[in-house]
């Protein structure tokens, strides 16, 4: 009742306010202030609404500040107040002549009350304002109601009373008060140019939201803070994140929580709120669904583990075989050698090993710094790493054929060749080409591994990345142990001769395969012209070694027996084989499309691959394009999608990160059963594919 007469006595001062405005204006050289307001039932808060007299005649708006003065051990709150705790909020519905109230929010702190953690803000803190008037010269009558909470080891909301009537046009400025309204604003965080690459990720099965961004000035001890306008976002409680700094990367794990059931952030636009000691900004960011990498010391122990494994299995993809020939000669040659001959041999091949994982990883950690895409095997993008690769494979084949011998130890070639017995050098480029070479295989366990450490700080990266290395090299640094070892292995003989021409037939074989990988990057007259020209060379140099006759009846012989295959297997596959049926056909990666598609009822299917990915290739012979897989594919209501990562693919890298995966092969099955997806091993059989596409559709696999 008390409350209805007070605004009513307002209205009717309104009415007299017409008249009154004549002599206010003679006397209002001063700014305009309701005075520190108090409640006598709660007196540790003043609060007071201050005009600063500035105007923006054009743009119709007047500029003021709300300032609020807490007594120690009393704090507010921000306008996402934290796990408990009210925004401060003002009801301005009775005020005449305006037309908003622009609130901005100086950059806050984290309070912990009682175990909760709150944010806001303690002692005296401004809030600027910007009032938009209707009309500029007409007389303002500002009515409002400020709730204000407050909080100690009790909370308590007040409301205070704000009665200002002024002319725009009349306003003085006062300088104390612009001052006070300028340092607070510059309090106010703003979009930063030097922010970049922002993102969000939502892993639901985890309940924890991922922000990722760079600053080009780096970061001393930043903080984030989240909130947004829509329900899920108000809805939902943020606890403090994790945030790790790797060169200009922040990256900030929030766990979430919510009163109101199982929050979901996927596809919610929120505001992401960054202070450090010099950076202070606002970012708005749209939320995606996706896989957020564990981050716990614990794990970089099961992730090391991982990793040795990971490294451990690629010495027997198929990308390492043509170096495993040139190790395996080494090997087999050693048995006479001194047992400190034999250490020192593979110890280097060790350390060649370690040194090639070593430099990958400075290399990602450079790229990482520098913001860009990063990925396991992402050297196999570039047109010139594939050239430098084309050419060293072509020179140990045709080495290990005997077409020309690495003699010169000052010579380069000498400084990756594989000969014995003079320096060490050898051994170690031995493990650093085998490495580089091993990086278009994905192996199980590795995935994860590089995931876990490309998501992470720079001490992850170097961690994971040694694990990987010592995992590979395992094999030589057991022989390195234990030189006896080398004695349990066959004789050397003339079979070695034949086994080093078949290892150099397979490296040929690898260097024309890195040929075929440039058609992403030159003409396709270049390559044929370059693949021409290496088998020249090398007809005319192995007639030159073993002579003419020799070599004209060997490439007679392969090429009418290669035509032979090919007429009898044309002759004879219906009958004694079963060829691979017609490629599927695959729509471009959209990630708005799958959930448009899910949204249907749809099942997405999504390929990412990569024209150099082994791993890939096998996959795809073995199992997608295989029975029931193949099939199962093609059935209505199912829709593939293709990510070609073979070339730098911006889209496809934020894809593959969203989903906490840094390397291909990825394939992941979308649908009404798994809205968030089902992702499959990096090595899958076509069980693993039947069982996940039948879970997505939402049916129930019994084994």
């Amino acid at each position: 009742m008390q409350r209805k007469s007070i605004r009513s006595f307002r209205l009717f001062r309104h009415c007299g306010l017409w008249f009154s405005f004549l002599f206010v204006s003679l006397v209002q050289a001063a700014p305009v202030s309701t005075g520190w307001l108090s409640d006598p039932r709660h007196p540790p808060v003043e609060t007071r609404f201050v005009l600063t007299g500035q105007t923006e005649p054009a743009k119709g708006t007047v500029a003021g500040y709300l300032e609020v003065r807490l007594k120690p051990g009393w704090k507010t709150y921000w306008r996402s107040p934290g796990e408990g705790g009210v925004a401060p909020k003002l009801n301005w519905q009775d005020a005449d002549n305006l037309a908003d109230l622009a609130w901005h929010w100086p950059v806050p702190q984290r309070y912990d009350v009682l175990g909760v953690e709150t944010i806001g803000y303690a002692g005296d803190v401004i809030f600027p304002m910007t009032l938009t008037v209707n009309d500029f010269t007409q007389p303002v009558l500002f009515l409002a109601t400020l709730s204000l909470s407050s909080c100690s080891t009790v909370c308590v909301i007040t409301d205070y009373p704000i009665d200002l009537s002024f002319i725009p046009t009349q306003l003085t400025p006062s300088e104390p008060d612009m001052r006070r309204y300028a340092q607070a604003l510059s309090q106010v965080p703003q979009t930063s140019a030097s922010v970049t690459n922002v993102t969000a990720v939502w892993d639901a099965t985890q309940k924890v939201l991922q922000v990722a961004m760079n600053n080009t000035q780096g970061w001393a001890q930043p903080d984030v803070f989240v909130d947004g306008e829509t329900e899920a976002v108000q809805d939902s409680s943020f606890a403090k994140p994790i945030v790790r700094v790797d060169g200009q990367q922040l990256t900030a794990r929030f766990e979430v929580s919510s009163w109101f059931g199982e929050p979901d952030l996927t596809d919610q636009a929120m505001t992401l709120t960054v202070a450090d000691s010099n950076l202070l900004a606002e970012q708005s960011v749209t939320v995606q669904a996706g896989v957020v990498s564990a981050s716990s010391q614990g794990s970089v122990l099961v992730m090391f583990g991982l990793a040795l494994l990971g490294g451990l299995i690629l010495n027997f993809m198929p990308c390492v075989l043509p170096v495993l020939g040139m190790k395996l000669s080494t090997i087999l040659t050693a048995e006479h050698q001194e047992k400190r001959q034999i250490r020192g041999q593979f110890l280097a091949s060790s350390v060649g090993i370690l040194s090639a994982f070593w430099l990958i990883a400075l290399a990602l950690a450079a790229l990482k710094f520098s913001g860009q895409a990063i990925g396991w095997g992402i050297q196999f993008q570039s047109a010139g790493f594939l050239t430098l690769m084309v050419l060293i494979t072509f020179v140990f084949g045709a080495n290990m054929l005997g077409l020309y011998d690495i003699r010169l130890p000052s010579s380069l070639s000498t400084w990756m060749g594989t000969r014995n017995g003079n320096g060490y050098g050898g051994h170690v480029m031995q493990g650093m080409f085998a490495t580089f070479l091993a990086t278009p295989c994905s192996a199980p366990f590795l995935g994860t591994a590089v995931a876990f450490a490309l998501a992470g700080s720079l001490i992850h990266l170097g961690v994971i990345f040694t694990g990987l290395g010592i995992g590979m090299a395992l094999p030589w640094i057991v022989i390195a142990c234990f030189p006896a070892l080398v004695r349990l292995l066959p004789k050397p003989g003339a079979w070695m001769g034949r086994m080093k021409v078949l290892f150099g037939l397979m490296m040929l074989v690898t260097s024309f395969w890195l040929l075929t990988l440039l058609a992403a990057h030159w003409p396709i007259g270049l390559l044929w012209l370059s693949g021409l020209l290496g088998v020249g060379w090398l007809i005319w140099r192995s007639a030159r070694v073993y002579g003419r006759k020799p070599v004209g009846i060997a490439v007679s012989l392969f090429l009418f027996g290669g035509a032979a295959v090919l007429l009898t297997g044309s002759l004879t596959a219906e009958k004694w084989a079963t060829p691979l049926p017609p490629e599927l056909t695959w729509q471009p990666l959209s990630v708005t499309e799958i959930s448009a598609q899910v949204a249907k009822g749809q099942t997405v299917f999504v390929d990412v691959t990569a024209d150099w990915c082994i791993t890939c290739k096998a996959n795809k012979i073995g199992v997608l394009l295989q029975q029931p897989v193949y099939d199962a594919l093609q059935q209505p209501g199912l829709v593939r999608m293709q990510g070609d990562w073979t070339v730098p693919n911006q889209a496809v890298t934020t894809y593959l990160q969203a989903n906490g995966r840094f390397g291909v092969p990825f394939n992941i099955v979308y649908g009404p059963g798994a809205p968030e997806g089902i992702a499959l091993p990096v090595i899958y059989t076509s069980d693993d594919v039947m069982k996940a596409i039948q879970q997505a559709q939402g049916g129930i696999h019994h084994d």
